[in-house]
């Protein structure tokens, strides 16, 4: 099997995997045989050639990181090397926009992630379906929607919100239908407009 040496900042990102999103998601790990690894450490010696592969960029300072922090990159590390190469490169995207984030807007973005884990299964599923059918939209359409969200006040978004979470099936499709009207009316607007229509 052959492994892509990863860049540093890829390795980062799988070994700091659930603290950029979530510090506390892996909070209640290290009970049982892996307590005693997690409190002692692990040398590099003792780490696998591929292990140390991937976690080359920190073989310097590895032996002075605390152990939960090993334990942690052992497993970003892991992840990695599972990882087909497309995945890899999303993953060190999804690094370098982590990256360029203000603080203040990673702790949104953790806070928003434990919200979500806080959601009944059934509601993350119905979020993960959403986001799929989102971004499956043609470039444009998703542009729109994300420009009439920021058109909204506060109060517009959260009564938006609530409106679509009260809905049954059959009044959201009715919902989506009135949406898409309106970009037709619209796109139709602009034809006419520019003299095309």
């Amino acid at each position: 099997m052959t492994f892509r040496i990863p860049s540093v900042a890829a390795v980062a990102l799988l070994a700091l995997g659930g603290a950029l999103i979530a510090p506390a998601a892996h909070a209640s790990e290290g009970k049982g045989k892996n307590a005693a690894a997690a409190t002692a450490g692990v040398p590099w010696e003792q780490l696998a050639p591929a292990q140390q592969q991937v976690l080359e960029p920190y073989r310097g300072r590895w032996n002075q990181l605390p152990p939960e922090r090993q334990q942690m990159m052992l497993r970003g590390a892991e992840r990695w090397q599972q990882m087909t190469p497309g995945q890899q490169d999303q993953a060190r995207d999804r690094f370098h926009k982590w990256q360029e984030l203000t603080p203040e807007e990673r702790e949104k973005a953790r806070n928003r992630y434990q919200q979500f884990r806080n959601l009944p299964p059934e509601d993350q599923e119905r979020l993960r379906d959403a986001y799929r059918k989102y971004s499956s939209l043609p470039p444009e359409q998703r542009e729109q929607l994300r420009e009439r969200w920021q058109e909204l006040t506060p109060e517009q978004r959260q009564k938006m919100k609530e409106r679509w979470e009260n809905a049954t099936p059959e009044q959201r499709e009715k919902m989506k239908q009135r949406l898409r009207d309106r970009q037709d009316s619209k796109k139709k607007k602009e034809r006419e407009d520019s003299g095309e229509g």
